[in-house]
């Protein structure tokens, strides 16, 4: 029985196992996308995120941790440039791992790994949105479709705004002849006793 026991040893010895996932995470990160079996894309997904979350923080230490696991210089050197600065806004899920028809010789599963930012296709119009690295709830910034949603919400809420600065202006006007027609009363008013002082 295999209770309890995540990783997939994929049929090698720990130290062939190891040097092919260095190896498949070098070719990832220099060519950004990989084809290879089912199995073996799950396990380098679980090897490669840790390596480019690492990445983020481009320190010395940061750099011979990776490279430790990598063992090549111009792979390390990529993933500090070029990858760490397009998944800065990605809060993990670097990788996608997409099915492909089954190999022809032994009918194996077979499927390509791609770094996800790297990929145009699936980008909605090509332009990579920036998202807060928190997961709460409050202060989330409005997304180029829901700001586009909202400003069409808020043209439709000022239509009826200015409708209803028409009828203030219309009981403005009202009011303005109430307090003409009150002026005028006053003065009619003293007039009559102006003309009783001079009596």
């Amino acid at each position: 029985m295999r209770h309890g026991k995540k990783i997939n040893h994929l049929g090698r010895t720990a130290s062939h196992r190891k040097a092919m996932l260095a190896n498949m995470a070098t070719s990832l990160i220099l060519h950004k996308r990989i084809t290879t079996t089912l199995a073996k894309a799950k396990a380098l997904r679980k090897y490669v995120e840790p390596l480019i979350t690492k990445s983020k923080s481009d320190t010395t230490h940061s750099r011979r941790t990776v490279f430790s696991y990598l063992q090549d210089k111009e792979a390390v050197t990529i993933l500090f440039r070029e990858v760490s600065e397009k998944v800065a806004n990605r809060p993990g899920g670097y990788t996608r791992i997409i099915k492909l028809e089954n190999r022809s010789g032994d009918n194996a599963e077979m499927a390509f790994i791609e770094l996800v930012d790297y990929n145009e296709i699936y980008k909605k119009d090509g332009v990579a949105t920036e998202r807060k690295s928190t997961r709460r709830r409050g202060g989330k910034k409005k997304s180029g479709a829901d700001a586009a949603a909202a400003a069409v919400v808020e043209e439709v809420a000022e239509e009826p705004k200015a409708e209803t600065q028409e009828e203030p202006v219309a009981e403005a006007a009202g009011e303005q002849e109430v307090a003409d027609a009150e002026e005028a009363t006053p003065e009619t008013e003293e007039a009559p006793k102006e003309d009783k002082k001079e009596d």
